[in-house]
This record gives C-alpha cells, structure tokens and sequence, in this order.
C-alpha cells in the first residue's frame, strides 16, 4: 500500500487510527513526493532524524518519480485539475500508485474521488 502525507503525519502525531492503518499493512510504501513533503514539513534537523527514523522502523520503502510517473501525472492534471483542483504534489503521488498497482491509503478523497484508475482507500482520522 502506498501511503499519503496525511496518513504519516498523523501517525507521527500519535493517532491510533493512522498507527492501525500503517500496522495493517506489511508492504509500505511511499512516493518520493511524500517524503519530501515530510521533509518540508520538519521544524529541525532533529524532527528530520526522528521522520527518517519513524520509516525506516517501519519498513517503509520511498518509490522514486520515473517518467512515467510523471507523464501520468501530466494527464491527471490536465484531466482533473479544474475539476477537483487536484495540485502537482497529489497528481504525482496519485500516478506512483497507480504505475505501481498499489492501494493509495489517503483521506484525500477530494482529490482523487474521479480517478478511475486509482484504487484508493479512504482513510478517517480519528475522531
């Protein structure tokens, strides 16, 4: 499966949820952008450490962005962007899933509500 931003920040914040999300599943995943948006995301070097720490526990196994990940993207934004207003970061997450035949693991249904080719599951934070 490969997990979106959200699923991972929230798990890095402690929910249960997300924690159950990510132990249900054996073979993690991430895209490159999805790493680096964690990347952004850190205030220091030491919540950079404790991110790279918190995958590699886990297992989890960073996808690079390949040609065809991002000629899927291209056709993603311009099929959906003025519909669903999906942005570059999702575009390309959504194509590493798709070019890799895994699940997609996000509660970012708006965005990828129209994509027939992804096989999405929603995830719901805890409430």
């Amino acid at each position: 499966m490969l997990f979106d931003t959200d699923v991972l920040i929230w798990a890095l914040h402690g929910s249960d949820a997300a924690a159950r999300a990510i132990d249900g599943d054996d073979d993690r995943r991430i895209s490159a952008v999805n790493y680096m948006e964690l990347m952004q995301g850190a205030r220091n070097k030491r919540e950079q450490a404790a991110i790279r720490e918190f995958l590699d526990a886990l297992g989890f196994v960073v996808l690079p962005i390949t040609e065809a990940i991002s000629h899927r993207a291209v056709i993603f934004i311009e099929e959906h962007a003025l519909k669903s207003g999906i942005q570059l970061a999702d575009a390309l997450v959504f194509a590493t899933a798709c070019e890799h035949n895994l699940t997609l693991c996000s509660a970012n249904q708006k965005h990828f509500r129209g994509i027939q080719s992804l096989n999405a599951k929603v995830f719901r934070p805890d409430r």
